[in-house]
């Protein structure tokens, strides 16, 4: 039997589910424009580590129904983002580790969602496996990215001590002006 060679830009699903197909490699993160746009400014995606990532093929085949095609995806990162807190890198590990099934048209891919808890897909003889890890990996980014506890004390302006001249001199109180029009009376 001839052994098939997948490439995982193009990869036909169907056929690697059949063969019961593994791929596994690295990808330059800065490769990766949608991820490399959540870096810190300080930290570029071009400077972290590879993204790992592998992938393995399964023709499953239930009784009485119709063979199903699944795909477990793994794959890991180390990123950079800014913290919310103090706003410089803060360094996150994301990764995720999914079963996808992949269907033949939209139509029952939209069933089999409405019904499940399960990723769903449609087929394709030219799967980008790429986007998929990418879109996988932008999931599971935090919403809020931090520190545990931040480098540095946050430091705000307000935290600074007034001079002497600012604590001497009166503030206006801010609603002067609307009290001097309604001493004035309606407007005529």
């Amino acid at each position: 039997m001839k052994e098939h060679l997948f490439f995982p830009e193009r990869l036909d699903v169907a056929a690697f589910a059949r063969d019961a197909g593994q791929l596994s490699g690295e990808l330059p993160a800065g490769g990766l424009t949608r991820l490399a746009d959540a870096a810190a400014a300080e930290a570029p995606a071009t400077a972290w580590p590879t993204v790992k990532w592998s992938v393995t093929g399964e023709r499953r085949e239930p009784r009485g129904a119709q063979a199903q095609v699944w795909l477990h995806l793994e794959a890991s990162a180390e990123t950079q983002m800014t913290c919310q807190r103090c706003l410089r890198p803060v360094k996150e590990h994301v990764e995720f580790d999914r079963w996808f099934h992949f269907v033949h048209d939209e139509a029952a891919a939209a069933a089999i969602d409405a019904e499940t808890e399960e990723d769903v897909l449609v087929l394709s003889r030219s799967f980008d496996l790429f986007e998929l890890i990418e879109d996988e990996l932008l999931l599971s980014l935090p919403l809020v990215p931090r520190h545990e506890q931040c480098p540095e004390p946050l430091t705000l302006p307000l935290d600074q001590p007034l001079t002497e001249a600012e604590q001497g001199a009166e503030r206006p109180h801010p609603f002067a002006a609307l009290a001097a029009l309604k001493k004035q009376g309606p407007a005529q």
